[in-house]
């Protein structure tokens, strides 16, 4: 299986200067130009895929329209990839009226295993990380052999990482993708060896200066 992880194209949580509580905002004009610009260039590379899923969120969703189109491929949508601390600590996406909106007073990895929020029903890092591996361990049985596109967050690239690589709960070193950086994993059926083969990481051909973010 090839592992094609992508991220949403710029949203409104993404602008520095953005002060608003809802977290699930779409993605700004620079980021659906941005998703064009990646639905345009992809296909050049890569014509087929076996399967496209993405994030619950409003911006992977986006994202992944101009994608669909061109491959005329259905969705699988799933709430595994959603960026962290936008699920309860049993995986369940907190609804827009429920939402903590605030994280903790800690950085996540300072302390892996207390909740990312400001609420105790929050996930924890260590949660996040559990649903993006358990996510990937299910591409891997059901996918072998073909490329699958997941258009997803940043957050969920780097425990992707933290995952293949076997890292342990306190990281050490950000795993950083620009809006619609494309990451290339390769699951390879090694028996006793390495079954995991990293091809690129933040590709970003498809963006030009003005598209940069």
């Amino acid at each position: 299986m090839n592992l094609l992880l992508i991220r949403h194209g710029q949203s409104y949580v993404n602008l520095p200067d953005w002060s608003g509580t809802n977290w699930d905002q779409p993605l700004t004009e620079l980021g659906h130009r941005q998703a064009a610009a990646l639905a345009a260039w992809l296909p050049q590379r890569l014509p087929q895929v076996g399967a496209i899923y993405a994030s619950t969120m409003q911006r992977a969703r986006q994202t992944a329209e101009p994608l669909v189109g061109v491959y005329g491929q259905p969705v699988s949508f799933d709430d595994r990839v959603r960026e962290i601390g936008n699920n309860r600590y049993d995986h369940v996406p907190w609804s827009p009226e429920e939402h903590p909106g605030e994280f903790a007073g800690y950085w996540a990895s300072e302390r892996p295993f207390a909740p990312v929020m400001k609420e105790p029903r929050s996930e924890s890092l260590m949660h996040f990380r559990a649903r993006v591996g358990v996510f990937i361990e299910e591409l891997v049985e059901k996918h072998r052999g073909q490329y699958v596109l997941v258009i997803c967050h940043g957050g969920v690239i780097e425990f992707a990482f933290d995952h293949i690589f076997n890292i342990g709960p306190w990281r050490r070193c950000e795993v950083w993708t620009h809006n619609t950086g494309v990451t290339h994993f390769e699951y390879v059926e090694h028996p006793g060896r390495e079954v995991w083969r990293l091809h690129s990481h933040d590709r970003i051909d498809h963006l030009t200066p003005e598209l940069l973010s």
